[in-house]
């Protein structure tokens, strides 16, 4: 044992610096950097590289790929990569905020029912079927259904237009594209993805090291992500609805509701109750964990990044959440196209009636996650400091470590920090003593407290009001 921690002193050093300090987004990149390293869901439901074998050593090469490859310990920031990708095009414009954009949009698809059968505006699964009708691409790689029993999605290939639309919709579920991202190195082709900020980002850093993967993924669409989850995440909303840990099979993280706002969706679960298989449709307003702010069973991850708007991905989708676009229950998206091809097929879309969007400015899809961007970038340089403070190696962000937050900012930030890291440990409990209300009665003073810093955060905002009327 003493012999392989001394072989691989290299890796374990990294592996403490980046996954044991919360700072491994999980995407699969150290396992495309050397087929040394596999992807494992840890008891926590979170995935993690781990040595496929102790005995074997990672190289001095392999050991700078994977530091290279990594968010945390690669010497280029989003901006770095965005800037070589995108400042060349013509026209092109940047925003501190939001990166590079040739256009800006909100709106839906109006053709067929792309738009009933996403999430929001349909939009994600539209691009990928017009690129791929159009013979930019041979496929897309994206979150699917998984053929394994062990978890529910998993990233995968879609080489049809009906393939792409069985995987339409968002998953609030751990997903890592090693095994796909190797599966092109071997079959090179013509290949869109989709990806959270971080996935997107660690592909780029893995195309500058690998030419056949670079050569290969010719399109990204990126999401906003306010932050990831664990896979404890879908299985505590199916327990809430009589579906057991074990027994969920299928989850619908956002089922449109008619009757309400777009922001106001429900889940749909699939799984065994009492034996029988069952379909449950239940709001997310009746459910615990549908507070974001909050962050249960959030990867921790999620606190240290701070690209809100994925501003590496040639196109960015997200949620309109403004009260213009909200009251329509079917949905709309927000678009941040960054690639010439991509904007045309987008104006093409608007001239046919295919698409209907409303052109926009910098203020209003800023104002659409002004929450998201106040924590992931803002309020960043605050739990940067708290690390630093107690002697934790921080990765060098864009956001310097700083007590320039308010206090009540601070305090939610500690409290989320808090929900974060107890809450897996409190559900640990909760499934080996089969007993929910474990899990809800621990969770509860942390939830009350956390409401409680919202509620001094508004009398505070109204009595600073009050003084400035005066």
């Amino acid at each position: 044992m003493q012999n392989e921690m001394k072989k691989n002193r290299g890796f374990n050093s990294l592996y403490n610096q980046v996954v044991k300090n919360g700072y491994d987004f999980g995407t699969g990149s150290w396992a495309v950097a050397t087929n040394k390293v596999q992807m494992k869901l840890n008891q926590d439901g979170k995935y993690e590289p781990r040595l496929i074998d102790r005995s074997v050593e990672i190289s001095a090469e392999e050991l700078r790929n994977l530091e290279e490859t990594s968010l945390s310990t690669s010497k280029k920031n989003e901006s770095d990569v965005a800037k070589s990708l995108f400042s060349g095009f013509s026209n092109i414009k940047y925003d501190q905020r939001i990166g590079y954009y040739l256009g800006l949009y909100i709106g839906h698809v109006s053709e067929k029912s792309y738009r009933t059968d996403g999430s929001s505006g349909g939009f994600g699964t539209w691009i990928l079927k017009e690129l791929l009708v159009n013979q930019y691409i041979d496929g897309v790689i994206h979150v699917k259904k998984a053929t394994a029993t062990n978890k529910l999605f998993e990233y995968g290939i879609s080489k049809s237009v009906e393939e792409i639309l069985a995987g339409s919709k968002t998953k609030y579920y751990p997903v890592e594209y090693s095994e796909t991202i190797n599966y092109i190195r071997k079959h090179p082709g013509r290949y869109a993805i989709v990806g959270l900020p971080s996935y997107i980002m660690e592909l780029r850093l893995i195309s500058e090291i690998d030419p056949v993967v670079k050569q290969s993924i010719k399109y990204t669409v990126g999401l906003v992500c306010g932050h990831q989850k664990s896979a404890k995440y879908a299985e505590f909303l199916a327990w809430q609805c009589g579906i057991k840990p074990g027994n969920l099979d299928n989850i619908d993280f956002r089922k449109k509701r008619n009757d309400a706002p777009a922001n106001q969706y429900a889940i749909e679960v699939t799984g065994k109750v009492n034996g029988a298989q069952k379909t449950i449709v239940k709001p997310m307003s009746e459910l615990k964990g549908g507070n974001w702010g909050e962050g249960v069973f959030k990867v921790r991850a999620s606190d240290f990044t701070d690209d809100v708007m994925n501003e590496t991905a040639d196109i960015t989708l997200g949620d309109a959440w403004l009260p213009e676009y909200t009251t329509d229950s079917k949905g709309n998206n927000i678009l941040v196209v960054r690639n010439p091809l991509i904007k045309n097929i987008i104006e093409e879309g608007i001239k046919n009636k295919t698409v209907k969007l409303d052109k926009v400015g910098v203020e209003t899809i800023y104002r659409s996650q002004s929450s998201h961007y106040r924590h992931t970038r803002v309020e960043l340089s605050y739990r940067l400091l708290k690390q630093k403070r107690k002697g934790i190696w921080v990765p060098q962000k864009r956001v310097v470590p700083n007590a320039s937050v308010s206090w009540i900012r601070r305090r939610i930030q500690d409290q989320r920090e808090k929900i974060c890291l107890d809450a897996p440990l409190f559900y640990r409990t909760a499934v080996e003593k089969d007993d929910l209300e474990y899990f809800v009665r621990k969770m509860h003073p942390l939830s009350r407290h956390y409401a409680r810093l919202y509620f001094l955060k508004r009398c505070y905002n109204k009595a600073k009001r009050m003084v400035n009327i005066k």
